[in-house]
């Protein structure tokens, strides 16, 4: 499975862009990840697939009237799509006014990361470390359960 972790905008923090490449790193030991930054929304969906121009990986945006999911939640989710094959996921988070709604309506799924506002930043580092917790639930390492 490929995982693409994808952002508008230059990373302003360099304690959140630590953070990022912590999480990729850590990523990288259960599916193929990377993270991009895109100059705008356009470029984003374009690198995507979501102009018709080629083969789509499957579209996560960030949003916060999306599906809140619970660490275990997301890990079936990953599962789901091991399992069926499915050979890209896209998760994107959008700037600091976050994402169109043209952007909302092209996604397979809005997710969201709870009723409270974070920034985008932010909201990126809690999602690549959701996602590497995810992979630990379904892999049996003891980061989850705190062991």
């Amino acid at each position: 499975m490929k995982l693409t972790i994808a952002w508008i905008g230059k990373t302003s923090d360099s304690a959140i862009q630590e953070l990022t490449d912590k999480y990729l790193k850590r990523l990288a030991y259960y599916a193929n990840a990377e993270g991009r930054s895109f100059k705008d929304e356009a470029k984003l969906l374009t690198s995507c697939g979501r102009d018709g121009s080629k083969v789509s990986p499957t579209l996560i945006v960030l949003g916060s009237q999306g599906k809140q999911l619970s660490s275990e939640d997301l890990a079936q989710f990953l599962r789901k799509h091991q399992e069926s094959g499915s050979a890209q996921l896209l998760f994107a988070v959008g700037a600091a006014n976050g994402l169109s709604e043209q952007a909302l309506q092209k996604a397979s799924l809005t997710l969201s990361l709870g009723k409270m506002t974070l920034s985008h930043e932010l909201a990126r580092v809690v999602l690549l470390e959701q996602l590497y917790r995810a992979f630990t639930i379904l892999k049996g390492h003891p980061y989850h359960t705190g062991h």
